[in-house]
Parts: C-alpha cells; structure tokens; sequence
C-alpha cells in the first residue's frame, strides 16, 4: 500500500474532483485512464504527453509497471518515478488501473465493492475512499505532546 503523503492524498482528491467535474476520460488511453489522470496531477503533464511518452513501450500501465526501470531515462520510467515519489508504490499503480485494492474495497458495504475498473463514477469513489484510508493512516502517525502533563510539570517546577 502506498506510503500516505499529504501529496498523494491531494492528488488522488484532486483527480477525483476533475473526473467528477468532467474532465477527459477514457479508459483505453494511456494518458485518459485511471492511472493516467492520477499521473496528470502529480506530474503536470496533459494526458496527450502520458500517452505519447506511453506509446515510446508497448503495454497498458500494468506492462509499463512491469517493465520500469528506476535508472532508465525512458519518459515513462521518469513520470512512473514521479509517481512512486509521491508515495505510490508499483502494485498501487497496477490496483488503481484495476480499481481493485483489497484494502481500499473492504471499506465499501458488500454490494458496493464490485467496481468497473472503466466506468467514471465508479474510479472517483474508489479514489476518494483510497484518499481517506491514506489520510486515516497518515493522522495514526501523528502524536501530539499530552499539553496537560507539560503544564503540570511547569508547574510544579515552579
């Protein structure tokens, strides 16, 4: 599961308000699809340009996936890079194609979890709820000081 960043939280949001709003979608398009208009937000690229540095390899994004290269300089590898440092990780990238992550799923009531990995309502819920367990794991990191005992010890060191 992704390493949840106050980033990649917002660009998963994000995407989903623009597919929401009616932004470009097509699920056959490299740049269009799911993954593409999550690549779109955190690299800034236009979906023509995700597809056409795509098309430079062959394959949908799971053959992409399966065929990065960290140290290569394939544009693909570079904007899949930009991805995994947003806090993705390869098998994210393969589940948001599918829009078939166990862990984002579950959090769906029984007969809501049977998503079409190519239907647009169906990609902007499992973005958002993908966006709230992130951010539900990211504030479980947070501790705050307990303010209470330090006033204590303040005072009594008084």
């Amino acid at each position: 599961m992704a390493r949840p960043t106050p980033e990649l939280i917002d660009a998963l949001r994000r995407t989903a308000r623009n597919l929401k709003n009616g932004a470009p979608y097509q699920w056959g398009h490299m740049g269009g699809c799911n993954c593409g208009n999550l690549a779109q937000e955190l690299t800034k690229l236009s979906k023509d340009q995700i597809h056409q540095y795509a098309m430079q390899r062959y394959g949908d994004w799971n053959e992409q996936v399966d065929d990065y290269c960290s140290t290569s300089q394939m544009s693909i590898d570079i904007v899949i890079n930009e991805m995994l440092n947003a806090g993705l990780m390869l098998e994210d990238i393969k589940h948001l194609e599918k829009l078939d992550d166990r862990q984002v799923l579950v959090r769906f009531p029984l007969e809501k979890r049977f998503l079409k990995h190519n239907v647009r309502d169906d990609v902007v819920v499992y973005m958002n709820e993908w966006a709230n367990l992130l951010e539900e794991q990211l504030l479980a990191k947070i501790t705050l000081p307990n303010f209470q005992a330090l006033e204590r010890a303040e005072f009594e060191a008084v």
